[in-house]
């Protein structure tokens, strides 16, 4: 039985949950999932944005109690080094704490108007202003990591950064948003990870749903 627990949310709606999810994988840290169900609290209001801080996912390893998903990514940084979720040069290395920190506390307006959801499937869905000048900034992102470390990851092998925009390629394929060539090459990559594979397995099983996170038309 592992030593380690992830509390976690919906695996189909949830964005954060998933990036917890994958960092542990990365890591090489196998955990116990428990899954909180919709209707709890905690769950709710991380999936509905209803609060500026989470409790959902929450790391447990060994005596470490570690919540908020950049907090996890540099826990298990520290502790399983040889995982590389960080790249060992130090000027790469702060260029991918800083992409992925600028995930983790901006693009308000993509969470807002394209909510995760893994079993959907939008063709043509109309994007506002407002989200889409967060794509951009996201596409701007990638496409100057790619062209600096060369790919086929945002810093050539994975990292903490891959996890942390894994549900954004997500996001992406769901509501079928135009992208360049380099985008639309590391989204459907990042899409085609087994771990991700599996989550997406997972998702699609589950019986719940959330009105609010299907989106209307």
């Amino acid at each position: 039985m592992p030593r380690a627990s992830l509390t976690i949310s919906s695996k189909n709606y949830s964005s954060w949950s998933l990036r917890g999810w994958l960092l542990c994988r990365m890591a090489g840290l196998e955990v116990e999932e428990r899954q909180l169900a919709s209707d709890d609290p905690s769950a709710r209001a991380e999936l509905l944005l209803l609060s500026p801080s989470f409790l959902v996912p929450c790391l447990i390893d060994g005596d470490v109690e570690v919540w908020d998903t950049l907090a996890i990514a540099a826990y298990l940084d520290e502790t399983y080094p040889a995982a590389g979720l960080l790249p060992l040069e130090r000027k790469a290395r702060s260029h991918c704490r800083a992409v992925s920190g600028e995930m983790h506390s901006g693009f308000a307006n993509l969470r807002s108007a394209l909510p995760m959801n893994l079993k959907a499937h939008y063709p043509g869905f109309k994007i506002w202003a407002g989200a889409q000048a967060d794509i951009d900034r996201v596409t701007e992102i990638w496409r100057d990591c790619l062209t600096r470390y060369g790919g086929p990851y945002l810093f050539g092998e994975r990292s903490m950064a891959d996890a942390m925009y894994a549900p954004v390629c997500m996001r992406f394929l769901t509501y079928d948003v135009p992208l360049d060539a380099a985008s639309r090459a590391y989204c459907r990559m990042i899409a085609q990870w087994p771990d991700l594979e599996r989550w997406i397995a997972d998702a699609k099983a589950e019986p719940d749903d959330v009105e609010e996170l299907d989106a209307e038309f």
